[in-house]
């Protein structure tokens, strides 16, 4: 017996999102700010508190350092441990700083408000550690513990690039990963609202990043002299004409899957001529989808000088660029003209994009996970502009997603809220994603053969 959209009949005898509001509000309370130096308080308090978690369901798990404090967590679930085509299930612990005075309410009490779960990690990403923990405590307590081998990560890290985190157990620890074909993480399963009915957008593909340092040199000299070598006019040209470049439209194979959903939403045909219309179509969140159909270079730091009578030798700044897979060529070679032959480009951080075809039995179990929730609804892959350490698994060939599945109000602007002030999810799309993640398990875990179609 089946229901509407395929899925084997649900009628569990626990409940998959009993405990998701206190566990993700518990874990908002555990400070583990990231400010890419290693001065935060790290992340070892969350992981062993997660390590008792699945502890007190007969989960043994791995506590691994990727530095002092510095704590990502693994534990094999499911299946036969070590079993081949198993499914890694990751979340980060770690979560950008925040400045208290900026914020309606504390960033660190995980208060309840207007049927809102405050606080930061809310979004990013504590929701989705908070909705794994909430079923696979509920499913392990009720003997209904997937026949599918699933690898669970909580990671140290990611909001500086993983690498004392997921680029650890990559390197250090393939042992407790290389038997996953297949992984889930952030960003994606979340609904937005094209002309009155839910899309959900599950996340195929990340751009690719490239930070890099612009340096100009020119003359010293006094300022109250004419100087045709100035470095920091030669600078600040380049970082103008950097700035105000406009990037060609250019549509990756996930990204002409959204947008033909949203021409069909929207009555018309889909194509890069009114790519930027339909990308208009998602009201708030087009600053997030517009910077998906093209590649983007903005300028974030300047320095020179010394004194405001001297004419510095030396001006420098950096650019955080980043470009769509298959484009990498085009973005260099752009950054290269519009910087001239007066400023010099250098590397500080480049990370590979990456797309995973939208197919296969993972991607059928989502949708219909979603569907089943939420009837009316559509879903389609899309791009991602940032990073996740989906970057890093991806390097042991794993197909990846992002899925933290919320159903969200209509009038709320999601993507602001990611790094952003009064940083807060609705408590109704906790339990929402809960219940969404347990029917992904139901439908994905019921077979160890559960690998890609």
């Amino acid at each position: 017996m089946a229901d509407d959209h395929g899925s084997p009949a649900y009628a569990p005898s626990y409940d998959p999102a009993g405990e998701v509001v206190e566990v993700c509000r518990d874990l908002i309370r555990m400070d583990t700010s990231n400010f890419g130096d290693d001065s935060g308080p790290g992340e070892r308090k969350a992981a062993e508190h997660v390590a008792a978690l699945l502890d007190e369901v007969g989960i043994d798990s791995q506590l691994v350092e990727g530095g002092p404090g510095r704590t990502s967590l693994v534990a094999q679930w499911g299946g036969t441990p070590g079993g081949e085509g198993a499914l890694l299930l990751h979340g980060h612990l770690d979560v950008v700083p925040a400045v208290a005075e900026d914020w309606q309410v504390d960033p660190f009490s995980g208060e309840i408000r207007d049927d809102y779960l405050w606080g930061r990690g809310a979004v990013d990403m504590k929701n989705f550690d908070a909705m794994l923990l909430s079923v696979v405590r509920a499913r392990t307590r009720a003997d209904a513990v997937p026949e599918r081998p699933i690898v669970l990560c909580f990671t140290a890290d990611e909001e500086a690039g993983g690498m004392h985190g997921a680029n650890v157990l990559v390197n250090d620890h393939t042992e407790q990963l290389a038997h996953c074909t297949e992984a889930i993480g952030e960003v994606g399963g979340f609904s937005t609202t094209i002309r009155g009915q839910r899309l959900y957008l599950v996340e195929a593909a990340e751009k690719g990043m490239a930070w890099l340092k612009l340096t100009a040199r020119g003359r010293a000299g006094h300022g109250s002299m004419i100087n045709t070598e100035n470095a920091v006019n030669r600078l600040t040209e380049a970082v103008a004409r950097i700035g105000a470049h406009e990037w060609p439209v250019r549509l990756t194979p996930a990204m002409e899957v959204l947008l033909a959903t949203v021409g069909e939403m929207a009555g018309t045909e889909a194509t890069p001529e009114n790519a930027q219309s339909l990308v208009e179509e998602f009201g708030d969140g087009a600053r997030m989808v517009s910077a998906v159909i093209r590649n983007t270079c903005n300028p974030t730091m300047l320095q020179a000088g010394y004194k405001v009578n001297v004419v510095p030798t030396q001006a420098t700044a950096h650019v955080d660029g980043r470009f769509l897979p298959g484009y990498e060529d085009e973005f260099f070679d752009t950054i290269a003209e519009l910087c001239g032959d007066d400023v010099e480009s250098s590397v500080i951080s480049h990370q590979q994009p990456w797309e995973t075809p939208y197919d296969g039995e993972l991607v059928d179990a989502m949708t219909r996970s979603l569907l089943a929730e939420d009837p009316g609804a559509r879903v389609a892959p899309y791009l991602l502009s940032a990073g996740t350490d989906a970057k890093h698994f991806r390097r042991l060939g794993l197909r990846s997603y992002g899925f933290t599945p919320l159903m969200l109000p209509a009038d709320l602007d999601f993507a602001a809220l990611f790094h952003g002030v009064d940083e807060r999810v609705p408590v109704e799309s906790l339990a929402f994603g809960a219940r969404v993640m347990d029917r992904l398990l139901e439908i994905t875990g019921r077979t160890a053969s559960a690998v890609p179609g």
